[in-house]
């Protein structure tokens, strides 16, 4: 179970960015959505460590997390299948979360936008 004030810091960080809100599931737990999709939130799941943050990432980019800094990032099988990494919430520094945050905010509004708009949102971005 996660630390009753672990998610303040993320809510906090994450309510800063634009078309970012704080919602409840339907379990009562606080998840942050980004465009009205599921950017991040406490990692729930019984596989999980406690104190554990389960935010959107590309498959390369969580590659690259994993072997960077298996200290903070990590996977069990039952999150290994979606687009998603899991961090050991006291081993991130705050401009750590907030890249982490911003990366997975970008991932969810590209994922809540019709396919047609989101490629011309890429190609804006440069990707």
């Amino acid at each position: 179970m996660a630390k009753p004030d672990a998610f303040a810091s993320v809510t906090a960080i994450g309510l800063s960015m634009a078309g970012v809100e704080a919602v409840k599931r339907y379990d009562g737990a606080t998840v942050l959505k980004a465009g009205g999709t599921f950017m991040a939130g406490i990692a729930t799941h019984e596989s999980a460590e406690p104190n554990s943050l389960v935010v959107r990432s590309a498959f390369e980019d969580r590659d690259l997390l994993l072997e960077d800094a298996p200290e903070t990032y990590y996977l069990t099988e039952y999150y290994r299948k979606y687009p998603l990494v899991l961090a050991r919430l006291d081993q991130l520094t705050e401009d750590a979360l907030r890249d982490l945050l911003s990366v997975s905010r970008h991932l969810a509004m590209a994922k809540s936008r019709p396919a047609s708009k989101r490629s011309v949102l890429l190609a804006a971005d440069g990707e």
